[in-house]
């Protein structure tokens, strides 16, 4: 007889971001007054120059039959990966080989369908408040969450508490959605425990463009030993405004290991061979043209533009006490405020459409330390932002 995984039934029965989509459609077909989204990460600024020649020039070579293409590899194109080596991991203390990068369509499919290598039941650490799709993941999965406040609180709990056990420890930096970043020291002594208790760290990079403090690693494999306990996740989503075409990669070290002889690597690899059909050919090209120097200029200016947007919306919510910690909006596109008098994340969600027409995300959302608390978004357009204060003011 046909059953469903019970997992799923542990599950809240919409994903944040899609219930925040529903909400507004709701309110733009019952209202007259233009709906400000400052909820969900998305960016509106186009892809650059170079990310558009390189979708052409893919096209043209897909239209000749002497340089069309077929299926692409599950793991990607040698020509990207060679430019990911060389723009990203020249100046790192690992040296990573092309056999350690797996292309994909997004960072949140890799993060999820990585799981399926290990044994279910597994002890996972992850921050809360963070990105939904890490708990989520793991429910369906059927492991056991363990969760930590903060990377000093998991290092403290790792070295004092016998009972915290854990398999896998989630870090994303610049935290989505607070904004906290782990530095060079945090990561030195976690990477030291996890060879010494033997789990492995799922280091999410998504928002690494936007880190401003030198101090602050935009790759785990920056730190030594890294490539042993360490998976990195790298999203151009953000980075190159890739929304819209998607692409991603994640390195995977051959040094990572389950037992003696089976690497991590090669379990990752076979994954793909089965689940996933390989990167768009246009999106490799477009991302491949990106690493030029023009590029790389233009895409500067969208993260300072960006980054202006956060810090407008976070020179007016600290004229209003909202702000929780000053420090939290140095290397993040969100504001995390604390909710006027202690309001509920989604009571405050509808204050705000109800009253001002403007979306923004509920904390609850991102775990229940998000509770009485709320973030906005820096990836709206200026005028947005600008639209949304004088709406609030």
């Amino acid at each position: 007889m046909l059953k469903i995984n019970n997992n799923y039934l542990k599950l809240e029965n919409n994903y944040l971001f899609a219930k925040i989509s529903e909400e507004k459609n709701k309110y733009i077909q019952k209202s007259d007054v233009s709906l400000i989204d400052l909820s969900i990460g998305d960016v509106t600024l186009p892809l650059v120059n170079k990310a558009s020649e390189g979708i052409i020039k893919a096209n043209n070579l897909l239209s000749n039959i002497n340089t069309f293409v077929g299926y692409p590899p599950s793991s990607g194109h040698e020509f990207l990966k060679e430019q990911i080596i060389k723009n990203d991991y020249l100046n790192v203390k690992a040296k990573i080989s092309k056999e350690e990068i797996f292309i994909s369509d997004s960072s949140k499919s890799d993060i999820s369908n990585i799981l399926d290598i290990f044994s279910d039941k597994l002890n996972v650490a992850i921050q809360n408040p963070v990105y939904p799709v890490y708990l989520d993941s793991n429910i369906m999965r059927g492991n056991n969450i363990l969760y930590y406040s903060s990377i000093d609180s998991l290092i403290y709990e790792i070295e004092n508490n016998d009972d915290f056990i854990i398999d896998i420890v989630y870090i994303c930096s610049p935290n989505n959605p607070t904004g906290e970043v782990v530095t060079k020291k945090q990561l030195e002594k976690l990477i030291s425990l996890a060879l010494k208790y033997q789990f492995i760290i799922f280091f999410d990079a998504a928002y690494e463009a936007f880190i401003q403090e030198n101090n602050i690693p935009h790759s785990i494999y920056e730190i030594k030993n890294a490539k042993r306990v360490a998976i990195e996740f790298k999203s151009y989503s953000k980075t190159a405004g890739f929304t819209p075409i998607r692409l991603s990669y994640t390195i995977v070290p051959k040094e990572i290991k389950i037992n003696k002889d089976i690497t991590v690597n090669s379990l990752f690899k076979r994954l793909k061979d089965t689940k996933y059909n390989g990167p768009s050919f246009l999106s490799e090209y477009a991302i491949y043209n990106v690493y030029t120097s023009s590029a790389i200029n233009e895409l500067k200016e969208n993260i300072n533009y960006y980054t202006e947007n956060t810090k407008i919306l976070f020179d007016f919510f600290k004229s209003k006490h909202l702000i929780l910690d000053e420090n939290l909006c140095v290397n993040s596109p969100y504001v995390w405020i604390k909710t006027p008098n202690n309001m509920s994340s989604w009571d405050y969600f509808y204050y705000l459409l109800d009253n001002f027409m403007i979306l923004g995300t509920p904390g609850i959302g991102f775990g229940k330390n998000g509770e009485n608390h709320f973030r906005f978004t820096g990836f709206g357009k200026r005028e947005d932002i600008l639209n949304a204060i004088d709406r609030l003011k």
